[in-house]
């Protein structure tokens, strides 16, 4: 690891217009198209306009260390804030740490920091992600995480002022909960066709067989089997498609493959859970519901990390 000294010191100017994004982006290139750094050379950011660490060397020691301990990380400088620090602050920041665990399953203390180090093999990644607004560094969070790249930790302590928590820092907290949001907006679209079609289709196989199932292959099946095999097929196609394109934004290799195998886990697990439901004496409609309750979080965790993540050696 080694700064970039003497003659080599430059400042970069961004003549359009943009926020910490777009400035971080642009440096982001600079120091790929300079040459001047191997692939283990260590970035480090910091933040000023009032969110600046009580000693910036230090914080910057403090990153390079850290960087050394785990070379291949993102590592972020979790601030610690000195004097008074308003409770609607305190929520804020709670907010984004639990909507950023639910998202990715990482738990960081400080989803909001802008001191951060990480391998110059990393700026391919960050330069693709999207957006030129403050909103960038926590879009950084997301993909990071989505990709299996570690994210790490240290501390640095910090001043406490009103900027802290202006409008800059409601964006980065909407940039981290809309991906979650979105999960679930797509999420609940499908699983409103899905349970539509099941009780629609449930009741349509059962009144044509008089309740006693559909034989297939000489095989008699409960109408419950080919009712939840089609709506599942029918809800888990939108979902895919909303995944895929609008939520994750997925450059995965095989994820239809991947999302095949998935649905079709969660499809058993679901069958097994409503036979179990409804042999209580629970009716379909309310069965479903529970089993949902079930399905539902491990659906979400296997398409974050198996479908629509990417594994990085």
């Amino acid at each position: 690891m080694r700064a970039i000294e003497g003659d080599q010191n430059a400042v970069l100017l961004r003549n359009k217009a943009g926020g910490r994004g777009g400035a971080l982006k642009t440096a982001f290139a600079h120091i790929k198209n300079s040459g001047d750094c191997t692939a283990d050379d260590c970035v480090v950011t910091l933040e000023t306009n009032g969110r600046g660490a009580e000693d910036a060397l230090a914080t910057v020691e403090k990153l390079k260390l850290a960087h050394e301990a785990e070379p291949d990380a993102l590592v972020i400088a979790e601030r610690e804030f000195a004097g008074g620090f308003p409770i609607k602050s305190r929520l804020l920041r709670a907010s984004t740490r639990l909507v950023y665990a639910m998202t990715t399953g990482v738990r960081l203390k400080d989803t909001l920091s802008g001191f951060r180090a990480f391998p110059v093999k990393l700026i391919d990644e960050l330069l693709e992600i999207e957006g030129d607004g403050d909103e960038y560094e926590a879009k950084q969070l997301l993909r990071l995480a989505k990709q299996n790249i570690r994210i790490a930790q240290t501390e640095t302590a910090a001043v406490y002022t009103r900027e802290n928590w202006s409008g800059s820092a409601i964006r980065g907290v909407w940039s981290v909960c809309k991906t979650f949001f979105s999960f679930v907006g797509s999420s609940f679209m499908s699983w409103l066709i899905d349970y539509t079609l099941l009780l629609i289709l449930h009741s349509v196989f059962t009144n044509a067989t008089n309740g006693v199932g559909i034989t297939l292959f000489g095989m008699t099946l409960e109408p419950k089997l080919p009712a939840i095999v089609i709506a599942r097929t029918v809800g888990s196609t939108v979902n895919y498609i909303l995944n895929s394109k609008v939520v994750f934004r997925s450059k995965s290799r095989f994820r239809l493959i991947k999302y095949i195998i998935n649905t079709a886990v969660m499809l058993t697990l679901n069958y097994i859970l409503l036979r179990i439901i409804t042999a209580a004496g629970v009716p379909l409609a309310a069965a479903q519901i529970l089993a949902q309750l079930v399905v539902y979080p491990l659906n979400f965790m296997s398409q974050r990390k198996f479908v629509f993540g990417s594994i990085r050696g």
